[in-house]
């Protein structure tokens, strides 16, 4: 999901990223644009490795199933990509500061992620209810925000596929709607606070 919101801000609604059509004028990441180069690095870091390492926790025993359905196996994979997203977040702020919103989204990603892994001690939250509304969530803000007319479509499609998303959650007894309910509210709070704060931060 991180992907897909990157790729849509940065090819349309690129103002919303500073500097960025300054720097992808001006500089390569090897024989791709500065965006791509971007967009494959936070594709590597934040869907790739996350995926791997719950593949390995699973191949080493630490998750018993890949579906991931009840709460033992969530909470190690869990915290597992709360300390990737750290990382990524840590690592655009500290070696990539010249695009600061990149670095906070990916750090209210993160917060969101966290959020989820403590709930998940307890209660089973529906992650992919956070990470849907979170996309929709900051598109929905960003569009808001800059006025950008151009993220009707997207915003648009995104909604098709929350709630196609959701509903397929609910079908499968995956959830109940109120985990549902609590997943939508924290994606949708934490990616619209972190939107708006940017110029605060």
């Amino acid at each position: 999901m991180p992907t897909i919101i990157f790729a849509i801000l940065f090819y349309i609604a690129p103002e919303s990223i500073q500097n960025l059509e300054e720097f992808n004028g001006s500089a390569k990441v090897g024989m791709m644009s500065l965006k791509m180069g971007l967009l494959l690095l936070i594709f590597l870091q934040t869907f790739v490795l996350p995926v791997f390492s719950i593949y390995a926790l699973h191949r080493f025993g630490f998750v018993g199933d890949l579906r991931m359905e009840t709460l033992a196996d969530r909470r190690i994979p869990y915290l597992v990509t709360v300390a990737i997203y750290t990382f990524v977040a840590t690592f655009f702020t500290l070696k990539l500061h010249q695009f600061p919103e990149v670095a906070l989204i990916i750090t209210g990603i993160a917060f969101s992620i966290g959020a989820v892994a403590v709930i998940s001690l307890y209660w089973k939250i529906s992650a992919h209810a956070v990470g849907a509304n979170g996309m929709l969530g900051a598109l929905l803000g960003i569009a808001i925000k800059y006025g950008n007319n151009d993220l009707f479509y997207p915003i648009l499609a995104v909604i098709i596929v929350v709630g196609f998303l959701l509903s397929a959650r609910l079908h499968l007894n995956a959830h109940t709607p109120a985990q549902i309910m609590a997943g939508s509210i924290l994606g949708l709070s934490v990616s619209l606070s972190v939107v708006f704060l940017i110029d605060f931060l």
